[in-house]
């Protein structure tokens, strides 16, 4: 008889384990990552901009769908939600022109939920509305994943969904999402990092260092590079990657140089992504690459950590680990 797999129990965290900042840290982050909000709502989703400028006000998110090219407006918080977000989602509607709104908050007011319920009732047709719940779970030692669970939406939106799949995203989107479909065939255990869709970019994330290994695609192009977490500046993550030049530069066969736009160590092969005969080749140079830029920075600062806790400062005036991190 087969012995049963070791169990764990999936554990809720505060959100502002996750996320300190909603500014500087979450809205970011989701701009960055806009495929967890895409599979909530079940559309392609690209990103116009951040804080987008209605009047004196700014939108925390403008996205469109890439099926239909309508607009998205995303407000988001990391507190319960509030009559000065509802106040705010209403006004942006207005000067965004925008037909969809989605709210995003660790915790629903049910007055709120109610708002939402009454506006997709009470509306016309072509506008959306959705609470989404933002949650951050992990199972023991695990990587935090993020959970957008949809608690309020429109009652016809699966329906348009279906009817919006059925045409085309865009020619240079299905081809991207063709790729990493078929990228995906190929190493089943990456889609950890999140399904296929029509995104330019995927991205592995690292714990010991706090870096993000960004893989990417054009029409003519594909590789990866390295950066920080997207509050983090350029030069701070230059300064951290600086002492293993040598080593990086040797075994990645990259180049490690001062970058305005927080890229690093970039890699990249220019190739027609059109030329589908080419698409095992380049996955598998894809995926060995990562892997090879994510051991090789998980020793790096596996070590460095090992020795910096071996050799702390003692009594040093003004050494002050949580000034140091606060000031990371």
């Amino acid at each position: 008889m087969n012995a049963l797999p070791e169990f764990s129990r999936l554990v809720e965290l505060d959100i502002r384990d996750a996320w300190r900042l909603e500014a500087y840290e979450f809205t970011p982050w989701l701009a960055d990552n806009l495929e967890y909000l895409s599979d909530a709502l079940g559309v392609c989703l690209e990103l116009i901009k951040r804080e987008a400028p209605v009047g004196p006000f700014s939108a925390d998110l403008l996205l469109r769908n890439a099926s239909d090219k309508s607009l998205i407006l995303v407000e988001n918080q990391l507190e319960a939600s509030d009559h000065s977000h509802l106040g705010q989602i209403l006004t942006y509607l207005q000067g965004l022109e925008a037909k969809t709104v989605v709210w995003i908050a660790p915790r629903f007011r049910d007055e709120h939920l109610s708002a939402v319920r009454w506006l997709n009732q009470n509306t016309l047709s072509e506008y959306a509305f959705f609470a989404i719940q933002l949650k951050a779970v992990r199972i023991g030692d695990s990587p935090i994943a993020p959970v957008l669970e949809v608690l309020e939406r429109p009652n016809e939106w699966e329906r348009a969904v279906h009817r919006a799949a059925q045409a085309e995203i865009s020619e240079q989107g299905q081809l991207r999402q063709e790729f990493w479909r078929h990228y995906l065939a190929l190493f089943p255990t990456e889609e950890a990092f999140g399904p296929p869709n029509a995104a330019n970019s995927r991205w592995h994330s690292l714990r010991e260092s706090n870096l993000i290994i960004s893989q990417f695609l054009s029409d003519t192009r594909l590789g990866l590079f390295v950066r920080g977490l997207r509050n983090a500046e350029s030069e701070e993550v230059f300064n951290r990657l600086r002492p293993h030049k040598d080593v990086l530069e040797g075994k990645t066969s990259s180049q490690l140089v001062p970058s305005k736009d927080g890229r690093f160590l970039l890699l990249e092969r220019n190739e027609i992504l059109a030329d589908r005969s080419k698409w095992d080749d380049l996955a598998r140079w894809l995926n060995g690459t990562t892997q090879l830029y994510e051991q090789v920075l998980k020793d790096l600062f596996a070590t460095s950590t090992i020795a910096e806790s071996n050799h702390q400062p003692i009594n040093t005036p003004g050494y002050s680990h949580g000034q140091e991190e606060a000031q990371q």
